[in-house]
C-alpha cells in the first residue's frame, strides 16, 4: 500500500486534475447496477431473528446459539479499540472545525497524506480543494457523496454518484464514515484504508472485495444537511428509516461485528420510540410495533454473542411486554435464564415457547437439555444432602467398652411396692392377734 502512495505521486496528481471532468461519464458504468451497489454499501435486507438457527447447524439467517458464544479476547479488544478510534477522530474533527487543531502538522510533507488515525492504516489526501466556508460534516448530519471504490491494483469494484448516509451512524464502512468528517463541501479526496476499516477478514461479495484487502476510495462531498426531525416524520417515513437502521444492524451481525450491530439496533429503537407530533394510522402503528419487537429480538441476539446476559434478558423481556407469546423472545429469555443457572425459571418459559411452536426443533433440543441438566443437578443435591445427613446421624467411631451393670427402674419400683405391701400386711396381722 505504501508503494502505491509514494511511488505514483504523479498519477495521483493527474487523477486529481481529471476527477471533475470524469464525473459525468462516471454516472453510467458498464453493466453495473448502482441500486444494488448502494444497497450493499448501506445495508443488508436479511433478518436474523428466527429461532431455528439455535441448533448446532449454523445458519446465518437464524438467531445465534448461546452455546456458540466463543467471542475471543481479540474481538473484544478490537471492538474497544475501534470505539476509541472513532472518539479520537471526532476530536480531530472538532479541532479542525474550530481552528484550534492544525491538520497540516499531521500531513507528510512529501505527498501531503493525512494520517487520519496516526497508525498508518487510514490515509486521506485532498485531490481537489473544496469550499471551507461551511462547517464540516458533524455526527447526525446527512451527507451525499460521489463514491468510487477500487482495489490496490486499480480494479474498480463499486461506484455510486449519490450515496447518502448519516454521519456517525455506521451506515457505511468506517473508512468513509471517519474521513468524510474531515472533508469540505465539494472537496474531492482520495482515501486509502486498511482492511480493518473496510471489509476486514471476511471481505465482501457486493462489492466484490477479497478478504483482508485494502481499498481505495475516491470521494467527492456533494452536500451536507441536518438529519430529519424524527418528531415530524410521517408513519411511513419513520418506518422506512427504522427498517434501514435495523437492516444495517443485521448486516453487521452477520459479519460478527456485534458492537456495530447493537449500535444500529439502538438507533432503530430510538427512531421507533421517539415522540411524534404527527398522527399515525392504526396500521402504521402496528407496523412500527412489529419493527420494534424485531429490533429487540435481534438486539438480544447480539448481546448474547457478547455474553451480556443481563442486557439480553432485559431486551427479551421488553419484547415480551409487547408480545407475550413471541416465541423468539421466549426462547432467548429461556436460554439466558438457563446459562445463568436459573433452571426452575427457564423451564416454564421454554415449555411455553414449545407449546406455541411445537415443531421448532431448536426449542425442543434446548428444553430437553435443560431438563437433563436439572435432573443431574437434583441428583447431585440429593446425594450431597444424604451425605451430610448421614454424617450427622452416625456418631464418631470409638472402641467398645463394657457397660456398667444396671437394674431396670421398673424392677426397683416393683420390689419397693412388694416390700411396702408386705410390711402393711404384717402390721394388720399383728394388730388382730393382740
Amino acid at each position: 500500500m505504501e508503494e502505491m502512495v509514494s511511488g505514483n505521486p504523479g498519477a495521483a496528481g493527474d487523477a486529481g486534475s481529471q476527477t471533475l471532468e470524469n464525473k459525468q461519464d462516471a454516472t453510467v458504468t458498464s453493466g453495473r447496477n448502482l441500486i444494488n451497489t448502494k444497497a450493499s454499501l448501506l445495508d443488508s435486507g436479511e433478518d436474523i431473528e428466527m429461532t431455528n438457527g439455535d441448533t448446532d447447524e449454523d445458519d446465518a439467517s437464524e438467531i445465534p446459539s448461546l452455546e456458540d458464544i466463543d467471542l475471543t479476547k481479540k474481538l473484544e479488544a478490537q471492538s474497544a479499540a475501534e470505539e476509541g478510534l472513532e472518539a479520537g477522530i471526532m476530536g480531530v474533527n472538532e479541532e479542525a472545525v474550530s481552528g484550534k487543531g492544525n491538520l497540516e502538522s499531521s500531513q507528510e510533507p512529501d505527498d501531503e497524506w493525512l494520517q487520519v488515525l496516526g497508525n498508518g492504516l487510514l490515509k486521506k489526501k485532498v485531490l481537489v480543494a473544496g469550499q471551507n466556508k461551511e462547517q464540516r460534516p458533524q455526527k447526525g448530519q446527512e451527507v451525499t457523496v460521489h463514491l468510487k471504490m477500487t482495489l490496490e491494483d486499480g480494479t474498480e469494484v463499486a461506484e455510486d454518484p449519490s450515496l447518502c448516509f448519516t454521519v456517525g451512524d455506521g451506515d457505511v464502512i468506517q473508512a468513509l464514515d471517519l474521513c468524510v468528517q474531515l472533508m469540505d463541501q465539494e472537496e474531492v479526496a482520495l482515501i486509502i484504508s486498511d482492511a480493518k476499516y473496510a471489509y476486514g477478514s471476511l471481505g465482501s461479495s457486493q462489492p466484490p472485495v477479497p478478504t483482508d484487502t485494502p481499498v481505495h476510495l475516491e470521494v467527492q462531498l456533494l452536500s451536507v444537511s441536518d438529519g430529519p426531525d424524527i418528531e415530524f416524520l410521517t408513519g411511513k417515513e419513520r418506518l422506512l428509516l427504522a427498517n434501514k437502521k435495523r437492516e444495517r444492524g443485521n448486516f453487521c451481525f452477520l459479519r460478527n461485528e456485534y458492537v456495530f450491530a447493537i449500535s444500529s439496533y439502538d438507533i432503530a429503537l430510538n427512531i421507533v420510540n421517539s415522540t411524534s407530533k404527527v398522527d399515525f394510522a392504526e396500521e402504521e402503528e402496528e407496523e412500527l410495533m412489529a419493527v420494534k419487537v424485531k429490533c429487540l429480538n435481534n438486539l438480544a441476539a447480539a448481546q448474547l454473542k457478547l455474553e451480556h446476559f443481563e442486557a439480553a434478558l432485559k431486551s427479551s423481556e421488553a419484547a415480551l411486554q409487547h408480545q407475550p407469546n413471541n416465541v423468539k423472545a421466549l426462547f432467548r429469555k429461556g436460554k439466558v435464564l438457563a446459562v445463568q443457572g436459573e433452571y426452575t425459571e427457564a423451564i416454564p418459559v421454554l415449555r411455553k415457547a414449545s407449546r406455541l411452536e411445537p415443531s421448532n426443533k431448536a426449542i425442543q433440543i434446548e428444553l430437553s437439555q435443560l431438563l437433563r441438566k436439572q435432573s443431574e443437578q437434583r441428583s447431585m443435591e440429593q446425594a450431597m444432602y444424604r451425605k451430610m445427613l448421614g454424617n450427622m446421624a452416625v456418631p464418631p467411631h470409638s472402641s467398645p467398652s463394657p457397660a456398667p451393670w444396671k437394674i431396670p427402674w421398673k424392677w426397683l419400683f416393683g420390689a419397693t411396692a412388694v416390700a411396702i405391701g408386705g410390711m402393711a400386711v404384717s402390721v394388720i396381722v399383728a394388730a388382730r392377734t393382740t
